[in-house]
């Protein structure tokens, strides 16, 4: 979805309400991760005093493989975010973790939640917080019980 900015921009006190899912032909493009159902979007963007700003939250499940045992599983999340968004930027500083510039007033919101989304996940994706794993020699799955190699390790 890209969001129009030119008139939030120009208006004080101008509001856009979002509630939309991004659709499965665009999460496909997600390489590395698989998503089990749309991603749902809500939040506003506002211009309160001259400063435009993004308030959001996304809802989703991800169907992802544990980084210990192997076992696929489903996992929901929900992440909330908040932005400013800018025409430019001066050449001042480096300001562009803290402000999302919009090129031709346009935003895609899709690319924006995915790139949050995604960063916002776990480097790690268990099952559960006390997975075992598997056994490194004759990988029975230890979360089960042991094993009968005698490698009981993890």
């Amino acid at each position: 979805m890209v969001i129009r900015l030119k008139q939030l921009y120009n208006i004080v006190g101008e509001k856009v309400c979002l509630d939309y899912v991004i659709d499965s032909e665009r999460l496909n493009e997600v390489k590395g991760f698989t998503f089990s159902n749309p991603v749902a979007i809500k939040g506003t963007v506002t211009n309160r005093a001259g400063i435009v700003s993004l308030k959001y939250s996304a809802e989703f499940t991800l169907h992802i493989c544990c980084d210990r045992c192997l076992i696929e599983f489903d996992r929901d999340y929900c992440f909330d975010f908040e932005h400013i968004l800018v025409r430019s930027l001066s050449n001042d500083g480096d300001y562009s973790d803290e402000y999302i510039v919009t090129e031709n007033d346009e935003l895609d919101m899709d690319e924006l939640a995915l790139t949050d989304c995604l960063l916002s996940l776990p480097s790690k994706m268990l099952c559960r917080e006390d997975c075992k794993g598997l056994c490194p020699k004759c990988g029975a799955d230890l979360n089960h019980g042991g094993c009968n190699c005698g490698d009981q390790t993890g």
